[in-house]
């Protein structure tokens, strides 16, 4: 899988922080043979963000775009609206399910806007911007990513084997 990872962030843009979140994902996923094929640092600006998001996933190769960053509710937090601005489907269940593993942790999981979807033949996450987070609300979907990204890009076996599938015969 080729992924890349865009972080969204005025203060990391200025130079005023670093940029801890994209590392930190760029190592989880290395440890998952994915390949990070760019990362980019922008300001919470949507016109910027969906440019970026449009060239990689329409002419960088990317199975995988991850956002870090913007999902809250602050007035300069708009990479969901960016997102969705470029975005041909939405994939709700993404996050809802990252919402649902945060609020373990936190109640504040629940004012995240994070969303995902599909442009083209690649799949869209938005994470939340703490390195902590982002690593922990890609976790909880990493299990269905790989079969996203091949569903995405034309898989036509079925989801569940036909043995699976089969009605129980339990009385």
């Amino acid at each position: 899988m080729k992924a890349a990872i865009l972080t969204v962030s005025d203060k990391g843009h200025r130079g005023e922080r670093e940029d801890r979140s994209g590392p930190a994902l760029a190592s989880w996923l290395a440890e998952r043979a994915v390949e990070v094929l760019g990362a980019q640092l922008l300001p919470d600006e949507a016109g910027a963000i969906s440019a970026q998001l449009v060239e990689w996933a329409d002419n960088a190769g990317c199975d995988l775009i991850l956002t870090v960053g913007g999902t809250g509710v602050s007035p300069r937090d708009v990479t969901p609206e960016a997102t969705r601005a470029v975005l041909e489907r939405e994939i709700p269940g993404i996050g809802e399910a990252m919402r649902a593993s945060s609020l373990a942790k936190t109640p504040f999981a629940m004012l995240s806007r994070a969303l995902a979807g599909v442009r083209g033949q690649t799949l869209i996450v938005n994470l939340p911007g703490s390195p902590a987070g982002a690593v922990e609300n890609l976790a909880a979907v990493w299990p269905a990513v790989a079969h996203a990204v091949s569903k995405i890009q034309g898989d036509a076996s079925e989801c569940v084997p036909a043995a699976a599938a089969q009605p129980s015969t339990r009385a």
